[in-house]
């Protein structure tokens, strides 16, 4: 389905409601966006905070009862 749209001064474009819906577009935030030629396309990124869970990993953890100790609080004192 096509439809026609606003481009503002700023380069700002509404997606309009039937568009968002078709994409898969469901909230604010984030999205790829890449040429095809003079095609413009939009892409919805449906990954969340939540998935990147386990992906990093520490390499000095710190145990929960030390933690005071490694924060820098700016004024000076290493502990509460």
């Amino acid at each position: 389905m096509q439809t026609v749209t606003t481009i503002t001064p700023k380069f700002q474009v509404h997606i309009p409601v039937h568009i968002r819906k078709e994409a898969g577009i469901t909230r604010h935030g984030m999205a790829r966006i890449h040429t095809e030629g003079k095609k413009v396309i939009i892409e919805s990124i449906t990954d969340d905070f939540l998935s990147l869970a386990g992906v990093f990993k520490v390499k000095n953890p710190i145990p929960v009862e030390k933690i005071r100790q490694h924060i820098d609080y700016g004024d000076g004192r290493n502990e509460v």
